[in-house]
């Protein structure tokens, strides 16, 4: 750790660089860390990375000696400076300065693959705490042509996102990650791991994409809706909070739903499989016909 920490250190006093706060910079300084995220993302020369938030390159570095390409995607302008002077002998590296929100990732992958450039496409990151989900999401609602995700996240996060639907930690968004991906946790990361220290504990997170997602439902913009929908009022019950927020279009509607599929009507929806919603849609996608 001792060298990270003085490379990282010296590299910030050159610049005149101090964490930005509001960009929820936190540069790790933790060899084992780096190593496990390395070799938990499984990455070889025939794959293409995309490293989200490099911040001050110290993963990216590790990331250049074992991928094909890496594609940091930085949102910071001093950062790209630091990455550029640091990296710009590497033929496989690239970045954009960008915020990875409004970036394309589909016409970026596809136009690589078409070059014949990578075989296969790895999001590799330590992504900011303050904007965790909205990526998340992101990745997985593109429907990009990945094959896996592995980030360092807040803890209590990484928690719910890699949850099994039902399990105590489940939030609306186990279900997306679930319907896409099955995920593993890999290791929990101390804040000392970091500088400055974070005033949360991390963890690092594996989502490997499905071939076909969790569950067959010809809308699922639907399932995810209800979902939403259940999790908005999570201490009510599902009963309550579906009619409250007019999925179902009565208690009685909703009463009947629930008695079909063999559904509690005091259940709630952290109780419930993705099958459970999945088959809450396609009544009401067959009812709305």
């Amino acid at each position: 750790m001792e060298n990270i920490l003085e490379e990282t250190k010296s590299i910030m006093k050159q610049n005149g660089i101090r964490a930005n706060k509001s960009l929820g910079q936190n540069f790790l300084i933790n060899k084992d860390v780096l190593e496990s995220i390395v070799n938990s993302s499984e990455i070889s020369k025939d794959d293409m990375v995309i490293e989200i938030g490099p911040g001050l390159g110290t993963l990216t570095k590790y990331l250049l000696e074992k991928a094909g390409e890496v594609l940091c995607i930085e949102i910071d302008s001093k950062m790209i400076k630091i990455l550029n002077n640091r990296f710009n002998q590497y033929e496989n590296f690239e970045i954009i300065n960008e915020d990875v929100l409004k970036v394309d990732l589909n016409n970026i992958i596809s136009e690589k693959k078409r070059q014949g450039k990578v075989k296969n496409v790895k999001i590799v990151a330590n992504l900011p705490y303050y904007i965790t989900t909205p990526i998340i999401m992101k990745l997985l609602e593109d429907k990009l042509d990945i094959e896996s995700i592995t980030v360092m996240i807040q803890k209590e996060v990484a928690e719910r996102l890699i949850a099994v639907p039902g399990e105590k930690e489940t939030g609306a968004i186990t279900y997306t990650v679930y319907y896409y991906c099955e995920s593993e946790k890999i290791m929990e990361v101390p804040n000392s791991s970091f500088i400055p220290e974070p005033e949360v504990t991390s963890e690092v997170i594996k989502m490997e994409l499905r071939s076909k997602p969790a569950v067959e439902i010809e809308n699922p913009k639907i399932m995810f809706m209800i979902i939403k929908s259940a999790f908005m009022q999570r201490r009510k019950t599902l009963l309550n909070a579906l009619t409250n927020t007019k999925v179902f279009l009565s208690k009685e509607e909703g009463l009947e739903i629930l008695k079909k599929l063999n559904l509690g009507e005091n259940i709630r929806a952290e109780n419930l499989s993705i099958q459970d919603f999945c088959n809450i849609a396609k009544i009401i996608i067959e009812k709305s016909k």
